[in-house]
């Protein structure tokens, strides 16, 4: 059995700490080349942000080239049995993409470790410098399409009763006072709810613990599908991530997020 088959999708630093050996696990770092070289949770693979997006735009948060998402996880030894402890020290956005990428290719052994690098800090834990090895034995992925909501899947649910989208951009971009794209505003009945208000900067910047009360008055509730999205599918890594913490069944990111929707011709906008 895992070492980690107890556990909740979030864990603390502790629950990290006493099963750092364990063979099962592969450990995920998405902070910065600087911040990892700097020190990093012992054992912990580097992966660049930038790796798990395709780059283009003009959505560039949709899903990598299948290539280069096989050689991504080619490198970290990905294999059935592997279990993904997951972080970075912003709080969650670029830990709570790479979730979903575990989602998208039908891996569900995984945790945030909550708060991240920060948490771990916090505590006085130790850091390394050590680069474990790249693994090299090729792996071959398939994809589940359900994690993901595509542009048309989501124009298709506008109006649903049992349907919350999830705005984790700042206040400024929902209201369209700011503009990342040719269009400004958001997605009509999309409830904004910014990542980082979802963050308890007291407590190294994990969830905080009254996320639930703060969701439900907003209307974003366990009912409904949430498809969530902010401009590139990064801030709402962090979204996506915990809705997922706090069991909602129906989740989905919209990786194409404002930067295709503000960017197409026959999208509606609402300011």
């Amino acid at each position: 059995m895992s070492a980690f088959a107890e556990l909740p999708l979030l864990i603390e630093p502790a629950q990290l700490a006493s099963r750092l050996a364990a063979p099962e696990l592969i450990l995920v770092d998405l902070t910065s080349p600087t911040r990892y070289g700097a020190g990093h949770i012992p054992g912990a693979h580097f992966v660049d942000p930038k790796r798990t997006q395709l780059g283009q735009p003009p959505a560039p948060g949709l899903l990598p080239e299948h290539k280069h998402l096989e050689q991504l996880f080619t490198e970290l030894g990905h294999n059935p049995n592997a279990v993904y402890v997951v972080y970075d020290d912003e709080g969650g956005g670029w830990a709570g993409r790479f979730i979903w990428l575990l989602d998208v290719i039908g891996h569900q052994h995984y945790h945030y470790l909550d708060g991240g690098l920060l948490a771990w800090q916090a505590e006085n834990r130790e850091l390394s410098t050590r680069v474990p090895p790249a693994a090299t034995q090729a792996v071959s992925l398939s994809i589940d399409p359900t994690p993901t909501a595509t542009r048309e899947y989501l124009q298709s649910r506008l109006g649903a009763a049992d349907l919350a989208i999830w705005d984790a951009r700042s206040p400024s971009e929902y209201s369209g006072e700011k503009a990342l794209a040719q269009k400004a505003g958001h997605i009509p009945g999309a409830i904004n709810f910014e990542w980082t208000a979802g963050m308890d900067p007291s407590r190294a910047l994990r969830i905080r613990q009254d996320m639930q009360a703060q969701l439900d008055r907003l209307g974003i509730t366990a009912d409904k599908e949430i498809i969530t999205h902010c401009q590139t599918h990064h801030r709402s890594g962090f979204t996506y991530l915990a809705a997922k913490v706090l069991g909602y069944p129906r989740v989905k990111a919209y990786a194409g997020s404002w930067g295709e929707w503000g960017n197409h011709l026959d999208t509606p906008v609402e300011r």
